[in-house]
Order: structure tokens, then C-alpha cells, then sequence
């Protein structure tokens, strides 16, 4: 077994580990946070970091006089820890189109979206949309195209990290919500990592228009995507590292 699978592997175990008996300040701790700011903030969320970790810790929010706080984003914030937790709960199972369907109903449960009709949360989307300039797949043939995506990238035993790089890039083309498919697509991400047994990452905010590139010049250059996340795989690995370094139960 390689040492990336090795470790990866262990990462899973721990996040489940430290949830399971509510550990603060832990590996699971950390990755919820970091996660749900970094993939909120690339949305636009106006919370800080800091902000979120007061959040995940105490359930409530601290905001500076004169300052207003988003309530929108406070609900997606408590609402992306309870995708993470579904994530571990189905880090091992294969992706399927309820799971992705599950992931958006959690994220926008309790929003004001959630009381538009046609928005249809955890349901595809039924108006067309764009990222920036570019066109996504109708409404109309989004079921089709995503069960196509899903198909192919099944037949990928395990999946490579390239693999999963391709895949979201396809999911984010197709486009398949109306809004938060930046965050699903980034959870699928983490979640597949995991499943492959690769080591996952977290987009961080700062390098946003470096992932926007990527996915904008994806057909012509994989490398920008690829090198971005890359590049988040050795962050993320150097957070685990404190955790499994000699002398941790974790080890």
C-alpha cells in the first residue's frame, strides 16, 4: 500500500473517530471549519473564518457593532458542517445522483431559497443558468447528463485523482443546481478523495480566481485545475501531519 493511501485511509478513520466522540480542537474540528469558510467564502459569503469557528464551537455568532451579518450565510454555514457529516457517514459508498441530490438539500435547507417554488431544493434546477459567460446544460437535460457523468466515472475502479478532477469539472459544466453546486461539487470532491483512498484538499478562498481559471480553461489546459488542486493536497496534508505525527493515538 502506498504511503499517500496509507494516510489517507487513516484520515478517514480519524475524522469519523473524533465525531463520533465529539473532539474539539481535532483533525474533524479543523476540516470543518476551514472547509465551510473557504468553499462558502469562494460562494460569496461575507463570513470570516473566524466567524465560522465561532459558529461550529458554540452554535452562535459574533458580530461587530455596526456590522450585519448575512442570514443566508449563517444557515449555509451550519448547514455545510451537516453536509460534512453526511459525507463521512457515506465517504464509502458509491456516488449516485440521491447522494448529490442529498448534499444540495442539506446545504440549502431552512434558506430563503428553500421558500421560492421553482428553485427546488435538492432537485435539479429548473431555469437555465450560467457560470460568468459561459453556458450549462438546459434544465431540460441535466437527469440525462448527470446519470451519463455518473456512469462513466463508475467505471473508473479505483478513481484516480485525476479522475475526480475531471468529473468536477464535468459536474460544474453541467451545472446541475440552480444555486450551491460550487459547494456540492467541492464536497463530492473531498468525499471521492477519501473513498479512493487519496489524499483530500480544501479550495482556499485566496486562490479562487486560480481554480475559476482552472475550470474556465479546463479544455484546453488540465493543468491549471490540476496544479490548483495540487497545490490545496499539500495544504491539507501538511494540517494532517500535525495530527499523525509521532506520538499520536492517530499514528
Amino acid at each position: 500500500m502506498s504511503a499517500e493511501k496509507n494516510k489517507s485511509g487513516k484520515i478517514l478513520a480519524a475524522l469519523r473517530e473524533e465525531r463520533a466522540m465529539r473532539l474539539k480542537g481535532g483533525l474533524y474540528h479543523q476540516t470543518q471549519i476551514k472547509l465551510a469558510f473557504n468553499s462558502n467564502r469562494i460562494e460569496g459569503s461575507r463570513l470570516s473564518e473566524e466567524q465560522t469557528r465561532y459558529i461550529f464551537e458554540t452554535n452562535t455568532i459574533g458580530v461587530e457593532p455596526g456590522e450585519a451579518a448575512n442570514v443566508d450565510d449563517i444557515i449555509e454555514t451550519v448547514n455545510h458542517f451537516a453536509c460534512f457529516d453526511y459525507m463521512l457517514e457515506n465517504a464509502g459508498k458509491e456516488l449516485c445522483e440521491d447522494m448529490i441530490k442529498g448534499f444540495h438539500r442539506l446545504l440549502k435547507r431552512g434558506t430563503s431559497q428553500e421558500r421560492i417554488n421553482w428553485f427546488r431544493v435538492g432537485d435539479y434546477k429548473a431555469k437555465p443558468n450560467m457560470v460568468g459567460d459561459t453556458a450549462t446544460t438546459p434544465p431540460g437535460k441535466v437527469a440525462q447528463e448527470t446519470r451519463r457523468l455518473l456512469a462513466e466515472y463508475s467505471s473508473k475502479i479505483p478513481a484516480s485523482f485525476d479522475n475526480i478532477i475531471d468529473f468536477h469539472y464535468r459536474f460544474e459544466s453541467i451545472h446541475p443546481f440552480q444555486d450551491g453546486n460550487g459547494r456540492v461539487g467541492r464536497m463530492i470532491m473531498f468525499k471521492e478523495c477519501l473513498k479512493n483512498e487519496i489524499m483530500p484538499f480544501i479550495i482556499d478562498h485566496q486562490h479562487k480566481q486560480f481554480y475559476y481559471r482552472g475550470l474556465r480553461e479546463f479544455r484546453a489546459e488540465k493543468g491549471y485545475l490540476t496544479g490548483t488542486c495540487r497545490s490545496a493536497q499539500d495544504s491539507y496534508e501538511r494540517l494532517t501531519a500535525y495530527f499523525f505525527q509521532e506520538g499520536s493515538t492517530n499514528v
